[in-house]
């Protein structure tokens, strides 16, 4: 099994001046405790359930740059984009670019975006749920596209590109994979199913469900269900332990989870450590079905 770290929030104590080498020791601690994955969310505004909108919110992408620069393994990426937030070709760019400089430790987190408010906010145009579906299906499309070296014109109903060129490549082949978040039953878990490397879901009750209404669209896409990597969020409380830790990724291993993010608030720098402690224990667990 996996495990991971994704940071939330950045209200650490000291004021913004304190976020950048708060940040970077996480970063690092995370890198060389021997964690898999380090996210951060894509919002501009702070979420609710985290904080208040107006605590501080770093630019998801120009965060994983400067995490890039000062780590060595561990991979990186957004949980997760939301698709309307940049065009999909400056997006593939992007994920392209971090791919790059960090050596192939990009991944692609995308979804099809709820935060209204924030959009609202900053003047970033926030079309119905059904719309903001069928971009994200697009984006999947050119993403698949330009990571495959295919220039050719790109014609959808919300995008269109003359020519998807995408230079340099990734280096991660056979691209940085694909991570669809989010548990919508009808189309999010089957674009998983359709275009997918990996599903994001909550560490809630409904898991087991959602991971059937996987295996469902997979067998109608024709898909091995065993190819989508099964990553969970789950949040982490105030004082995790080593054990907590172990614990949690083992119940979740018996549902055929493959990789467990922890979601780490203010408590991400002390958190950190007892996820590299229980790192070698978690390595060892064998998720259901592998």
């Amino acid at each position: 099994m996996r495990v991971g770290i994704q940071v939330p929030s950045f209200s650490y104590p000291g004021g913004p001046e304190q976020i950048a080498p708060t940040f970077a020791r996480i970063a690092q601690d995370a890198d060389q405790g021997g964690l898999d994955s380090f996210w951060v969310m894509d919002h501009f505004f702070q979420i609710m359930g985290v904080g208040a909108a107006e605590e501080p919110m770093l630019e998801g992408y120009a965060a994983l740059a400067y995490a890039a620069a000062l780590t060595e393994r561990i991979t990186l990426g957004t949980m997760v984009t939301g698709t309307v937030y940049r065009h999909p070709g400056i997006l593939i760019k992007t994920v392209t670019t971090i791919d790059v400089l960090s050596g192939g430790r990009a991944w692609l987190g995308i979804g099809a975006a709820w935060n209204e408010e924030e959009a609202r906010g900053l003047g970033i145009p926030f079309p119905p749920l059904a719309e903001r579906f069928e971009r994200l299906e697009e984006a999947l499309l050119i993403a698949r596209r330009m990571w495959a070296g295919d220039e050719s014109p790109f014609e959808g109903v919300h995008h269109r590109l003359e020519r998807p060129l995408n230079s340099p490549p990734a280096l991660r082949r056979p691209h940085p994979p694909i991570l669809i978040g989010g548990g919508g039953e009808q189309k999010t878990l089957r674009f998983v199913a359709e275009y997918a490397d990996a599903c994001n879901l909550f560490d809630a009750p409904e898991l087991p469900h959602k991971l059937d209404v996987l295996r469902e669209h997979c067998e109608r896409a024709g898909r091995d269900y065993a190819d989508v990597e099964k990553t969970v969020l789950s949040m982490a409380p105030a004082g995790l332990s080593a054990e907590q830790a172990v614990e949690t990724c083992g119940r979740l291993a018996e549902q055929g989870v493959d990789h467990v993010i922890f979601s780490c608030g203010p408590d991400a720098p002390g958190a950190v450590g007892t996820l590299a402690e229980a790192a070698p224990q978690i390595a060892k667990i064998v998720p259901a079905g592998r």
